[in-house]
């Protein structure tokens, strides 16, 4: 196990003092600790982090930490090759990766399919890692930093589940009142008998079966995304497209605003039965609890300029069902934002036999 301090102590030495990067339940310890620190920006997307820590060495001729999850290398990708490449500006970059679906632990399908090819993707790309176990690795990692800086290159550790020392942070409240799994109840109480519901990574997904199991709704089908954060809208209007059939897409806010540019798309060709509910709770809820900022946003004015027909808003539970019932049965493609709370379903089940969730989702579309 290893200390957080030790890890930002070890970087601070190497005059790494600038932090960014996308919440991780892996580095959560990491991101808590550097919550308060004035040089930390989290940002929406993995890729977007990357850039932001480029511009920051151009600014400054100062290597700066990335933070992210295995699963987001993906979006820091383009960024990474195209930009800070040793063969393209060799712009030296610190990246710290949680790493999910290692081989020495037990995971979800998505996250043992991209842990067990991390590494070979970071050999692909030619950056340098260390895999951090114990208080030792940091010496080995710290002369990788050294060498990196030296040569204008990116260098990388990963981090498994458990590795870092637990802080015992609580979680600010976020001061909405609503209950998540009450709305979600009364939701599926009011959809229609042949909607289909696809909903986001993360939380959501496993509250929308939970509840689907505890009050024995078996009236639709869902799709989860138990990856692809960000792309829940994109899926939901590609399917959209081609049934005549709601289709409510079920966002939270962190996936909303890492790929923000997809709701424009679906406000720009989505159909009358393409219904997208953000439920905005302004956290990272999955990962942490850390902000995302999304109080700041008005969801009203940003879904007009998205190109949605209509805006809806729920903040307390006395409006629930009115709302619900004219959001679902209007004729026009819809945004509806659910101010909800941070609070906690425990003991979450998570999606198993996900060819068998595939094959239900289809099969009813297939016969209709």
């Amino acid at each position: 196990m290893i200390k957080v301090n030790s890890l930002i102590n070890m970087l601070k030495k190497n005059k790494c003092n600038f932090f960014t990067g996308v919440p991780d339940s892996v580095l959560k310890e990491l991101s808590f600790s550097l919550e308060t620190k004035k040089n930390h920006v989290i940002a929406t997307s993995e890729g977007s982090a990357t850039s932001i820590g480029i511009g920051y060495y151009l600014a400054t001729n100062k290597i700066p930490c990335i933070y992210m999850q295995n699963s987001g290398l993906s979006n820091a990708l383009n960024p990474l090759i195209s930009i800070a490449h040793k063969k393209v500006y060799s712009i030296p970059l610190i990246l710290i990766i949680g790493w999910r679906g290692s081989p020495k632990i037990k995971d979800e399908p998505q996250h043992n399919v991209k842990g067990k090819i991390t590494r070979q993707l970071l050999n692909l790309l030619n950056i340098d890692f260390t895999i951090l176990r114990k208080k030792n690795d940091l010496n080995k990692f710290d002369k990788q930093i050294k060498l990196a800086k030296k040569n204008k290159s990116i260098v990388a550790c990963l981090i498994e589940q458990g590795t870092l020392e637990k802080n015992n942070k609580k979680i600010k409240n976020n001061y909405y009142k609503l209950d998540k799994e009450l709305f979600l109840k009364i939701l599926l109480q009011k959809i229609p008998a042949k909607s289909r519901i696809i909903s986001s990574t993360g939380y959501t997904s496993r509250e929308l079966m939970y509840i689907r199991e505890k009050y024995k709704f078996n009236n639709h089908k869902d799709f989860y995304m138990v990856g692809g954060m960000g792309h829940a809208s994109s899926v939901a209007l590609g399917y959209s497209l081609e049934n005549k059939n709601k289709i409510i897409c079920i966002d939270g806010d962190g996936s909303f605003l890492m790929h923000l540019g997809s709701l424009k798309t679906a406000g720009n060709f989505a159909k009358n039965n393409f219904k997208y509910i953000l439920l905005n709770n302004n956290t990272h809820d999955s990962v942490g609890g850390q902000s995302t900022y999304s109080d700041k946003i008005n969801f009203k004015r940003l879904s007009e300029g998205l190109g949605f027909k209509k805006f809806f808003s729920i903040k307390n539970k006395g409006n629930i069902s009115k709302i619900l019932e004219i959001f679902i049965n209007n004729k026009f493609s819809s945004f509806l934002e659910v101010k909800i709370s941070n609070s906690k379903i425990k003991k979450l089940p998570r999606p198993r036999d996900l060819i068998k969730i595939k094959k239900d989702f289809m099969k009813k579309w297939l016969a209709l």
